[in-house]
């Protein structure tokens, strides 16, 4: 198929590189030279979202937050514009469920298709196109770009209408939050109380502590890599969209806003680009470590 594919970022590079390597023809934009290799494995560089969405049948977004894919969909030269009907859009990022609403809304107006479809799995995952996707539509539109889905990830769930696939997102971002910080100060604990906290590690991942989570970002603590998987600055954005959705609906998250706390002191210590793994460095400067 011909698809347009906005947003080249961490995970954008290698999740378009994949759908060259199926065999479909990609539109892109905002070109650097980071992502120039795209362009020399056949990819078509346009110049605006606008002759993206011309160009392609189904226009792919994965950009960093809600007033992102606002701009790229309906601003001057956006996606909208170049749109006719019987295409499709297909929001990869993680925004707010309410905003998806009404940006589906806007976009069905134009006689076009809507997916949200954010996805979990970080840039390893999206090298190994093993990604986890959570997607809402109908089910027509799911099945259309499900295909997409297959070359991209690993885990497809198609979680129910539109905005219940940035709801499962945004779920997902509170249990991975709470469980690093569970797994900071654990080791954080381990170490301050003397013991060595790889032994600790390793003797945690053979009981009911042991995670995926244990596993990648306990190491990550331990070893002091902090090269971005997942930016801490991004997922401080989605606790937000956490604790914020959960104001609207009248919900306590209690520890999901801590986290949230936690995450933008990491930002004000200079750690927002940092792996989420890094939150371990905040925990220990409150520990005078």
């Amino acid at each position: 198929m011909k698809i347009g594919f906005i947003g080249l970022g961490l995970m954008g590079r290698p999740m378009a590189a994949h759908l060259i390597d199926a065999g479909h023809e990609l539109f892109v934009n905002r070109v650097k030279p980071v992502s120039e290799f795209l362009v020399e494995k056949g990819a078509t560089a346009c110049d605006t979202p606008k002759a993206v969405a011309e160009a392609a049948e189904i226009i792919i977004t994965i950009v960093p937050d809600t007033p992102d894919v606002d701009a790229v969909l309906f601003g001057e030269n956006g996606v909208a514009d170049g749109l006719s009907e019987g295409k499709m859009v297909i929001d990869m990022s993680s925004i707010s469920p309410v905003e998806t609403k009404a940006f589906a809304e806007k976009i069905a107006a134009k006689g076009c298709g809507y997916l949200d479809a954010p996805v979990s799995g970080g840039e390893v995952g999206a090298k190994n196109a093993a990604l986890t996707i959570m997607v809402g539509g109908s089910d027509a539109d799911f099945a259309r770009g499900k295909p997409l889905f297959e070359v991209m990830g690993k885990t497809i769930t198609h979680v129910g209408p539109v905005g219940d696939g940035q709801t499962a997102k945004v779920a997902n971002q509170i249990i991975v939050g709470l469980t690093i910080q569970a797994v900071a100060e654990g080791l954080l604990f381990a170490k301050k109380a003397g013991a060595d906290p790889a032994k600790v590690r390793e003797a945690l991942m053979g009981g009911f502590a042991g995670s995926t989570i244990m596993k990648v970002h306990g190491e990550r603590m331990i070893e002091r890599t902090f090269d971005p998987g997942f930016r801490i600055r991004l997922h401080r954005k989605d606790m937000a969209l956490a604790v914020n959705a959960a104001r609207d609906i009248g919900l306590a998250l209690p520890n999901a806003a801590a986290t949230e706390q936690l995450m933008n002191a990491a930002i004000a210590r200079g750690d927002g680009d940092k792996d989420h793994s890094a939150l371990i460095r905040t925990l220990e400067a409150l520990a005078g470590l």
